[in-house]
């Protein structure tokens, strides 16, 4: 799989297969086995799933060695904060069953609790994230769903520079004024639920010709959208032969005029960010 190189040298694949909500025991491990074997090499989960141990135990069953795999968690809410976030890095290599993370990512800027005071938060659990990565028990670290306002707070009091923001991203949803920035910053762009528009784009007579000019699926047509959009498409399935099919997407390219109507494309569905 094609390697997109990070700000510190590092590199990461450039499509990743996403673990949210996947927390039946089977079907997580199934899951992560099933997209090794499909050719992924980005696995991404986060302590706020609650399928770190599944995760690794998929890594493991797999036969895929460690070092062929990019591991990707985040810090849960509840443990932002310098002493729990150093605590729960510790408790993340132990569910995952390795030691060391490729990255590990602060998953939320603002959380309960920490609402008010959510600036200094941000700064000690980026701190401890530092020290972490300094003592190598993790090889990157980044930020989610980090916006304007929150990496403005953040950028100036980092030691060691994310290299990473994960952002909701897809037709509809493109957070410009976000990306801009963070790229500006250095950060590559993750994209997470890439996949949201598909039932709308179902009703897409525009969608559905592209479809058949590419011979490709409408999932298919957003993963290439986040590739060709220099995006690091995360994509979710529990189905082997979907797994299979949203990887392939490597053998063609959007035309000018299909990228721009996807620019343009109007997004019905929720905002949540």
């Amino acid at each position: 799989m094609e390697q997109l190189t990070l700000l510190n040298g590092k590199e990461i694949p450039v499509l990743g297969y996403g673990t949210w909500q996947n927390v039946d025991p089977s079907e997580c491990v199934d899951g992560v086995v099933n997209a090794l074997k499909a050719g992924y090499r980005h696995i991404d989960t986060a302590q706020m799933y609650g399928n770190e141990t599944l995760v690794g135990e998929g890594i493991r069953k797999s036969g895929v060695p460690r070092e062929e795999i990019f591991l990707t968690t985040k810090i849960d809410n509840v443990n932002h904060a310098y002493e729990d976030t150093l605590k729960s890095v510790d408790e993340s290599l132990r569910a995952l069953g390795t030691d060391y993370l490729d990255l590990m990512l602060i998953h939320w800027p603002v959380v309960s609790g920490h609402e008010e005071d959510w600036r200094e938060s941000n700064i000690q659990t980026w701190r401890a994230l530092e020290d972490a990565h300094e003592a190598g028990k993790i090889r990157s670290i980044g930020l989610s769903n980090f916006k304007v306002e929150h990496l403005e707070n953040l950028l100036p009091h980092c030691r060691v520079k994310p290299v990473i923001n994960q952002l909701r991203l897809h037709p509809g949803v493109l957070q410009a004024e976000t990306v801009a920035l963070s790229r500006e910053a250095g950060m590559a762009i993750q994209a997470w639920s890439p996949l949201s528009p598909i039932s709308q784009m179902k009703e897409d007579a525009q969608v559905l010709k592209m479809t058949e000019k590419y011979n490709k699926s409408i999932a298919q047509l957003l993963l290439r959208y986040g590739i060709e959009k220099n995006y690091i498409p995360l994509t979710k399935s529990v189905h082997a032969a979907r797994i299979t099919e949203n990887a392939q997407i490597f053998d063609f390219s959007l035309e000018a005029e299909d990228l721009a109507y996807l620019d343009t494309w109007h997004w019905d569905g929720d905002i949540f960010l």
